[in-house]
């Protein structure tokens, strides 16, 4: 049998790879861990999305939540309200599709400004306002608010535990990387 050696390319691409599935993965579950409220529920992902932009750096964070969102848009029901393709187009559909750009500012941001937890705190808010961003206008849209009422049952209630969210993936970042370099 001819064996060879290893090529450090592929094992590099098939760790990314992997690093994207499991916060993909992540990602779901999270949406698992539900608190029901209308119009949008009181998840964690969030905090997940935050983490794997900032674990994995912005392209392969935001990779990790287009995976999410496809497999949303192909109907499986993993959204928080378990509707599959009809969250896309519901109140919480702009939070969804903000997720991908959330990860990708949040991973660019942390991988600019530093290892400190303040920056990666300051990452993390960031990434919490873009998610706010795109979810508020959908919401308003979708259910016919002006975007003063979606802002109040959009973020209002969400603002404060999303910034704790945030300081949370900026302290779990190091052990994250660490675990999953472990994987490697």
């Amino acid at each position: 049998m001819l064996r060879t050696l290893p090529n450090p390319a592929l094992q590099r691409q098939s760790a990314r790879l992997a690093g994207i599935a499991i916060f993909t993965l992540a990602t779901v579950v999270s949406a698992r861990l539900v608190i029901p409220m209308d119009p949008v529920p009181f998840t964690l992902q969030p905090l997940v999305v935050l983490l794997a932009g900032m674990v994995l750096g912005a392209h392969d964070g935001a990779f990790s939540q287009i995976a999410y969102v496809a497999l949303i848009a192909i109907g499986l029901p993993v959204d928080a309200n378990m509707r599959g393709s009809a969250a896309l187009l519901g109140p919480t559909g702009g939070y969804l599709i903000g997720f991908i750009a959330a990860a990708f500012v949040t991973g660019l941001i942390a991988q600019r400004a530093g290892s400190r937890l303040w920056q990666r705190w300051l990452a993390g808010v960031a990434g919490i306002a873009v998610i706010y961003t795109f979810g508020v206008p959908l919401l308003a849209l979708s259910r016919g608010l002006t975007l003063e009422q979606a802002w109040t049952v959009g973020v209002a209630p969400f603002l404060a535990a999303d910034l704790v969210k945030a300081l949370l993936a900026a302290a779990l970042t190091e052990g994250s990387r660490a675990l999953l370099m472990r994987g490697r």
